[in-house]
C-alpha cells in the first residue's frame, strides 16, 4: 500500500449516470473539493446496454460513478455491464446512504468501490487511489495476495472466536506459512485477552493509519505469539462509524503481508462482518445445536442468500454439539435449508484443560481433530500434507468462549 504523497495525481476520467438529480447536484458539488474524478459526460436515466457501450467507447472513461438507488435491479445489470467491457473500467456504486442491502450486492455484482453521500472528500481520495492500484499493469492480479477466512456467528457466545483463534494456529502449525489473527470484533473482542496479550495498539489504530502502513508500522501494530501475528480488538466497543474504505485497505495490506488472514467478527448482522464478508475468500457462519442459536441462524442465512451471498460463498459450523443430542445433523440441515460444513464436538475437557494450565489446544482430541480436519479443508491438503511438519512451532494457548 502506497503512502499519499504530496504531487497531486492527474483527475480520474469520470461517466456519471444517475437519475436521482439531488444525488447528481450533491456529489458534483464534492467532486470539486476532493478534485480526483473529473465527470466529462453525464446520463440523467439508466440508458440501455447498448447505448452505454457507444457512450462509453466514445470518451473512453476509467470510471462510471453509478447511482444506485433510483433502481438497484437495472443498476446492477449495468455494473455487470460494465464490469465486462474491455478495455476495463471500474465502477463507483452511489448512494444517499451506506446501506448495506445496497452496498454489498453492488460490490459482489463488480463494482469496485461504494460511496455515500454527502461524498467525503477523503472517501473520494481513497477510493480513487485503489482504482488507480486496480489499474496498474498487474495491479488487479491478487495472485500473490493471501486469502481472508472469517468467521463470524447468528448469536454471542457461539464460540466463533475459539474456532477462529484456533484455526489460525492450526495453520500455522500444519502449513509453515505466515498466518495474521485479526480480531475485528469491534463490540466484544476478547482474543487477545484469551492469549494472554497485552497489546499496545489495536485495529482502531490500523485504522486510523489505514492509508500509511508500512511493513514498519504494521508489526508496531501486531504482537507475535507462537508464529501467528495478533491484531488485536479494542479494549472498549466503538461506534458503528467506521468506514469501509478504511476497513479494506487494511484487509488489503493484510493480504499482502500474509497468506492466510483469519478475521474474527461480531456477529453476522452487524455491518461490519457484512462488509468483511463480501471480501473474504471464505467465511464460517456459527450456531450451536440449542433452538435459540439455530432460530437466528436460520434467519442469519436466509438475510445472506437475500444480500446476493450465494451458498457456496459461506460455510455452516455447528459448535459444541453433544453426542447424545437428540437432533441430527440432517435435521439442522433441513432447520438451516443449508449444508452444514462441520460440526465441532463439545469437547468441553479440553477446552477445560487449555483454560486452565494455558496449555495449546492437542491435536489428539476430539476437538483438536475436528479443527484439524476444518484447517487441511480450508488449506487444500490432503491427509499427508495436513500432518504436522518440521514448520510445528511452541504456540501459546489458543482460547476463548466467544
Amino acid at each position: 500500500m502506497t503512502v499519499r504523497g504530496t504531487t497531486r495525481e492527474p483527475a480520474l476520467a469520470a461517466l456519471l449516470i444517475a437519475e436521482d438529480r439531488e444525488l447528481a447536484a450533491q456529489l458534483n458539488e464534492a467532486l470539486t473539493e476532493a478534485r480526483v474524478f473529473e465527470v466529462q459526460s453525464e446520463l440523467k436515466s439508466y440508458p440501455q446496454e447498448h447505448t452505454l457501450e457507444i457512450r462509453l467507447r466514445q470518451i473512453q472513461p476509467e470510471v462510471v460513478l453509478l447511482d444506485l438507488g433510483s433502481s438497484f435491479a437495472v443498476a446492477e445489470r449495468l455494473i455487470r455491464f460494465i464490469s465486462s467491457f474491455q478495455p476495463a473500467v471500474q465502477v463507483i456504486g452511489l448512494h444517499r446512504s451506506m446501506d448495506n442491502t445496497v452496498l454489498v450486492p453492488s460490490l459482489r455484482a463488480g463494482a469496485s468501490e461504494f460511496l455515500s453521500a454527502p461524498f467525503d472528500a477523503s472517501a473520494q481520495r481513497d477510493a480513487a487511489a485503489r482504482i488507480r492500484r486496480l489499474r496498474e499493469p498487474g495491479g488487479g492480479n491478487s495472485q500473490d495476495y493471501g486469502k481472508v477466512i472469517a468467521f463470524t456467528s447468528a448469536k454471542p457466545g457461539s464460540g466463533a472466536s475459539t474456532l477462529a483463534t484456533q484455526t489460525a494456529f492450526c495453520l500455522k502449525r500444519m502449513t509453515g506459512k505466515r498466518v495474521l489473527l485479526a480480531d475485528f470484533d469491534i463490540l466484544s473482542g476478547s482474543i487477545a485477552f484469551a492469549l494472554k496479550l497485552n497489546p499496545t495498539y489495536t485495529l482502531v489504530d490500523a485504522l486510523e493509519r489505514s492509508d500509511q502502513l508500512d511493513p514498519g508500522l504494521w508489526s508496531s501494530l501486531t504482537i507475535n505469539t507462537g508464529g501467528v501475528d495478533v491484531l488485536a480488538a479494542p479494549d472498549s466497543a466503538i461506534p458503528d462509524s467506521i468506514e469501509s474504505s478504511r476497513l479494506h485497505d487494511v484487509l488489503e495490506y493484510a493480504r499482502m503481508l500474509y497468506d492466510w488472514v483469519v478475521v474474527d467478527l461480531p456477529t453476522v448482522f452487524h455491518r461490519l462482518s457484512l462488509f468483511v464478508l463480501s471480501e473474504a475468500e471464505q467465511s464460517f457462519l456459527i450456531s450451536t445445536s440449542e433452538l435459540p442459536s439455530l432460530h437466528l441462524a436460520r434467519r442469519s442465512v436466509n438475510m445472506l442468500t437475500q444480500l446476493g451471498y450465494g451458498k457456496d460463498r459461506f460455510q455452516m459450523v455447528i459448535n459444541r454439539l453433544n453426542k447424545r443430542t437428540e437432533i441430527s445433523r440432517g435435521d439442522i440441515e433441513k432447520v438451516l435449508n443449508c449444508s452444514v460444513f462441520a460440526t465441532i464436538p463439545n469437547d468441553y475437557y479440553a477446552l477445560h484443560k487449555v483454560v486452565t494450565r494455558a496449555e495449546p489446544l492437542p491435536p489428539d482430541c476430539d476437538l483438536g481433530r475436528a479443527i484439524e480436519s476444518v484447517t487441511v479443508r480450508v488449506a487444500g491438503l490432503t491427509a499427508r500434507e495436513g500432518k504436522p511438519a518440521a514448520a510445528a512451532m511452541e504456540s501459546k494457548p489458543v482460547l476463548s468462549e466467544g
